[in-house]
């Protein structure tokens, strides 16, 4: 007999719907949601085959203790009081903020509301974040200064109807896929695209307009193009007066930054830069897209709050067919973010430091919550080495592969006390930890993510937790054993998420059954907001702030003459954790690989296909090499999906001071034929 379960894909996050196959209790396929109003019955390569690491063999089913180095398997009970036991000691012994738990961007709203929850009500400690630290902060922190709310402002359903999308620091058709085929129907409905990237990527060959940057150097790119807008006269004057603030100091600030004196910053030819604007500006229906690309540097903060500029200068926000899409790279991040996963905030955004917000929270609870935001995960990190925190709680984050700088992480873990990790399979960081909690994936769980357009979608079970627990068990458990009591049924924590939340008060699995709803949905039997800002912006009026172009941590030099980027590709998923788990997905790109410029090439005496080493100041890396005309000299690109040649050994830790994000898209490296 063929059960079809209705869910929400667990990789990108785009959210698309698909059915899991189940048979005779396993799940044996995918099929396609034609009824999703996401995906719409398309689905990527990786979406296609996401069952297929439900059942891996290599899936996490008991608890593991190490002892000795060597780890054994032990029982649920037996793990999980070793666990509390440990984490009162600790406790007992150093305080609650020597704790520093990380969730998770792979789990549900429900199990991530659980973990803030845990940290703050069992442990007392506001030492929880996860890994939009390492992507998306920036956008979070940008945003919320320019608009008054950090996430995407418009819905997917608009985009095959703009006039322009503007595309910059992102990969929609390899990491996106879905999108980028939205993108793709609005070129063929006539939208012209802008692609500013170092790299020409799918959607550059078709674009009206590929403008090949230097990494880092975007907020010279965008002031370059206010200026020519403004000096044009295509800004929009009524727009302005009437929804903004602190335009008068951005026209000052932008001045000296005509598409002529960018040109050696950038790389860029000043028609392009004009080109790029006009088209921008002129258009009646423009949109911005952007990613990692914009976010992953020391000033990504500046990067989001440049592209918040530039979308209010034009009044192409706040209204349908415009606005800014910052795409999310894990299916629950921009969730996690949601569910107050970060030091500052509870649920909705509701700040730790605001006495009536804590209030409130502590009336519900039943405890005294402390009112000093926790560290970030790069302050965890740091505090670690420096004996300050001892103890990590880790759940579905693979720390020593996706953060930059894998030595200091490695280090970092090795200083602590005590590590747990919460995984479906025995990770690089899994491997470092003294206990770990077999996970449970998409398929084993009820709950709710939520996508990049900010809908949230119901996760449904079709098979029972492999290891007999999901992660939302393993929390209330653990929680239990330390004296706080929590019950883990994803509808009754969905109400309480709604009791205590504004954005999400009319939010409930009744009301998410058909296509989900996005956020806010403020009251009960509100239809949901597909865009945010209309009339006025969160804020009030929209923010104009004043930048000026900083370059990155590390510039190249005679040493390190490259800038090395890094990026995603079609076939793999984040440290391939999954992805190189699946056969059809790893033989098309089983090994890491450098891409370099054809005058690069032999300059550096480098061959195509031929073995090369990559140094940085923290790490070197030998893979085979590249050579395509598709990358911009002076600039060497590398994925970083695989974990047995991981490029995150090179990448620099230098972050951004607002959002503590690191610096993986730009950093000095050189490299070397052997």
């Amino acid at each position: 007999m063929i059960k079809r379960v209705l869910t929400t894909c667990p990789y990108c996050g785009v959210g698309c719907g698909f059915y899991l196959d189940v048979r005779d209790g396993r799940v044996a396929g995918v099929i396609p949601s034609k009824s999703n109003t996401v995906s719409k019955g398309y689905l990527c390569v990786k979406g296609w085959h996401s069952h297929e690491i439900v059942q891996h063999p290599d899936r996490l089913k008991k608890p593991l203790i190490k002892n000795n180095g060597k780890f054994k398997e032990a029982s649920w009970d037996t793990a999980l009081d070793y666990v509390a036991n440990r984490l009162k000691d600790i406790k007992a012994k150093h305080g609650s903020d020597s704790l520093a738990v990380c969730a998770s961007a792979r789990c549900t709203n429900e199990e991530n509301f659980l973990m803030m929850k845990f940290a703050r009500a069992a442990l007392g400690t506001n030492n929880i974040d996860h890994c939009a630290r390492t992507c998306h902060a920036a956008t979070v922190s940008g945003l919320n200064q320019s608009f008054g709310s950090g996430a995407g402002t418009n819905s997917y359903d608009e985009l095959p109807f703009m006039d322009c999308i503007l595309i910059i620091g992102s990969n929609p058709t390899e990491a996106h896929p879905i999108v980028g085929w939205r993108v793709r129907t609005a070129v063929d409905n006539g939208a012209k695209t802008i692609v500013c990237d170092p790299r020409r990527i799918l959607s550059a060959e078709s674009a009206d307009v590929h403008i090949q940057h230097y990494p880092g150097t975007d907020i010279a790119l965008i002031n370059a193009m206010i200026n020519f807008i403004i000096r044009e006269n295509l800004h929009d004057k009524e727009f302005i007066e009437k929804r903004t603030e602190g335009f008068n100091e951005l026209e000052e600030a932008v001045k000296s930054y005509t598409p002529e004196s960018v040109k050696d910053i950038t790389g860029v030819k000043p028609e392009l830069i004009k080109k790029a604007a006009r088209i921008y500006a002129a258009s009646k229906k423009s949109c911005i897209m952007y990613s990692l690309g914009m976010t992953e540097h020391t000033v990504g903060t500046d990067n989001v709050i440049a592209m918040a500029n530039l979308a209010m200068v034009t009044g192409h926000v706040g209204r349908e067919f415009s606005g800014v899409y910052p795409m999310r790279g894990q299916n629950n991040v921009q969730g996690a973010c949601d569910m107050g996963a970060l030091p500052n905030v509870y649920s909705g955004y509701q700040p730790v430091a605001d006495k009536n917000a804590r209030d409130k929270f502590e009336k519900a609870w039943g405890v005294e919550l402390p009112a000093r935001p926790g560290l970030t995960l790069t302050d965890m990190i740091d505090s670690a080495i420096k004996g300050d925190v001892k103890c990590f709680y880790i759940i579905g984050e693979d720390q020593v592969r996706t953060d930059p700088d894998t030595h200091m992480i490695e280090r970092a873990l090795k200083s602590l006390e005590f590590l747990v990790v919460q995984e479906i399979f025995l990770s690089e960081t899994a491997k470092m930890a003294d206990v770990v909690l077999p996970g449970a994936s998409f398929a084993e769980k009820e709950g709710t993510f939520t996508c990049a357009e900010r809908r949230i979608q119901r996760v449904r079970r079709a098979i029972l937790p492999i290891s007999g627990k999901t992660d939302g068990d393993i929390i209330c458990e653990i929680s239990g054993r330390l004296g706080y009591k929590m019950e883990f049924d994803s509808l009754k924590v969905c109400d309480e998420i709604a009791s205590l939340t504004p954005l999400f008060k009319g939010v409930s699995f009744e009301r998410l059954e058909e296509n989900g709803l996005q956020w806010p949905v403020p009251e009960h039997g509100h239809p949901g907001t597909p865009v945010v800002h209309l009339g006025k912006f969160t804020r009030g009026l929209g923010r104009f702030i004043p930048l000026k172009h900083k370059p990155p941590a590390e510039v190249p030099d005679k040493e390190y003459p490259f800038i090395l980027t890094t990026g995603r590709m079609l076939f793999h998923y984040n440290t391939g954790t999954m992805t190189r788990r699946v056969s059809n997905l790893s033989r098309e790109y089983p090994h890491n690989f450098v891409q370099i410029n054809p005058k690069d090439a032999e300059t550096s005496g480098v061959k195509n296909k031929g073995r090369v080493k990559v140094k940085t100041r923290r790490g070197e890396l030998t893979v085979a090499a590249e050579v395509t005309d598709k990358i911009k000299k002076g600039v060497l690109w590398m994925p970083f999906h695989f974990t047995d040649e991981p490029t995150n050994v090179l990448t620099n830790s230098a972050f951004d001071p607002v959002c503590k994000t690191g610096e993986y898209k730009a950093c000095a490296a050189k490299i070397e034929k052997l």
